[in-house]
Order: structure tokens, then sequence, then C-alpha cells
């Protein structure tokens, strides 16, 4: 954990390092939280505002809600199915400089019902592809059903990520962000993919 972490964590009076493997298995993931310095540039990107509604799934503690709802006033949902974690997220809702625009939900990714007015989701690895299909035939299906622009943000993506996302022809990849200043340009998979998707 660098001091650059710990700063921001102390800004948005939220603490959210740490990994936790509880409740971790083949399907779902250990909680890592994305790097800060990865969500300075989404939300440098300018695709997140103040009018969209991001979905964080896999939330962890909630650093991904709490930093983007503070940085660009956006609102954020995240999607929790670990109760330890869910509780850890509460726990930084309630003293978080934004936390009224964060909504904690402890429930199985699969069966979150996506809001009509959800309109970003951002996603770093929290689970298996198998989880992920279903995820993805929810957001598609409440696309059509009331018609937007959705954005995902897919950081650090598997191959298995990435292969399946080719496969959906409702999906358009609209930019790759370089994140290799993380890993010193050693890892491939350190980018950022942002998708939109069609109706």
């Amino acid at each position: 954990m660098t001091d650059y972490e710990q700063e921001w964590d102390r800004l948005l009076n939220i603490k959210t390092t740490g990994r936790d493997d509880t409740i971790s298995d083949f399907t779902r993931y250990p909680y890592e939280p994305t790097d800060y310095s990865v969500l300075e540039q989404v939300a440098n990107t300018g695709l997140i505002r103040k009018n969209n509604t991001l979905i964080d799934y896999g939330c962890g503690k909630g650093r991904v809600s709490f930093f983007l709802s503070s940085q660009t006033k956006c609102r954020s949902i995240g999607v929790e199915y670990n109760p330890r974690l869910y509780e850890k997220a509460l726990t930084n809702k309630d003293r978080a400089c934004r936390g009224h625009l964060v909504t904690i939900v402890q429930q199985d990714a699969t069966d979150f019902a996506v809001p009509q007015y959800a309109d970003r989701a951002f996603f770093f690895n929290p689970f298996s592809t198998d989880i992920l299909r279903t995820v993805m035939m929810n957001l598609l299906a409440s696309c059509r059903e009331f018609p937007r622009e959705i954005l995902l943000f897919f950081y650090y993506p598997s191959k298995a990520y990435t292969d399946y996302l080719t496969t959906i022809s409702q999906l358009t990849l609209v930019d790759s962000l370089d994140c290799c200043g993380i890993s010193n340009g050693k890892d491939s998979r350190e980018k950022l993919l942002i998708y939109k998707v069609h109706p």
C-alpha cells in the first residue's frame, strides 16, 4: 500500500485498502481495490458526469463508487455479494464526503435488476466469465427496454473477458486507455477498456 493510496482514502474519509479473500472461489474473486491512479484516469475521461448513474459490480469496500461520486458528482450503486465487504462499504458510506450519492446493495450480481436510469458500469474482474454473461444479458435487456447510452468500463480485463466481449454484437469498443505506469510497463493487462452498449 502506497502513501498515495492512503492519502486518497484520508481525503475521501473512507477505508478501502487491503486485499480480502473471504468468500472468494472460482466464480467470485478476491477483493482488491482499484488503484486511485486508474480511477483518476476514469474520472478524467469526462465520460462520467453529474447526470450519470454508475453501477460498480463487485464494489467491495466501495472505493470506485466513493471516488467517482466525489470527483464527478455522479450517482453510484455498489453491488456486493460478500456480506463482510458490504458492511465495510456501508461504514464507508456513513462517513464518506459524498456518501449521499452512493447506494450500496448486498446482492448477487446475476440477480441485480439494472435500474432504467443506470447508464455506466465498472468492472475490475469481480467474477467469472459465466457470471459476467448473465450480468451482460441483464444490461443488454435493460438497454433494449429503456433505450439509452450505456458505457462499460473494464479495468485490467482478463483474456476470458475480452474474448467474450468481442462476441457481443451490441457492444462497440470506443476507447482503450493505457494504465501501464502502474506496473512500470510490465503488464499488458494494465489497461482500461471502454465499451458502448447499443439497444
